[in-house]
């Protein structure tokens, strides 16, 4: 989803003064534009939706994306360190670690390996 799009859902508002999008929807369509082999925090996600300290939230929808529909790729989503955080709410833990694995993401100690190398920054990138 472009940058403007998510823009556009963060200000459009109902009568009753509510958004249209629930903050969680905003995530996990952020988070679906992660390519393949690319990771990024929850800080960057937060810091791309205009609420930069709302990192934990970021985390919270990584938590239930799970049940999202269309799919989310939160095995892309770690720490600002490159740590797998998230890992305890795969089934089994392992499952983060193997599937950005899988996309080619090295992981040594529940840390990306050049992090910063394959870092992906929604906030320049959509």
């Amino acid at each position: 989803m472009p940058k403007k799009n998510i823009r556009e859902k963060l200000k459009s508002v109902t009568p009753s003064g509510k958004t249209d999008h629930s903050f969680f929807d905003l995530v996990h369509d952020v988070a679906r534009q992660i390519p393949k082999g690319r990771v990024t925090s929850y800080g960057a996600i937060a810091a791309a939706l205009g609420t930069k300290l709302s990192a934990r939230m970021v985390g919270w929808a990584m938590n239930g994306a799970h049940k999202a529909r269309p799919k989310v790729p939160a095995h892309r989503v770690v720490n600002r360190n490159g740590m797998l955080s998230g890992r305890h709410h795969f089934t089994p833990p392992e499952k983060m670690q193997a599937l950005l694995e899988k996309e080619g993401i090295k992981v040594v100690d529940d840390t990306i390996v050049d992090f910063k190398k394959i870092f992906w920054d929604p906030a320049s990138e959509l």
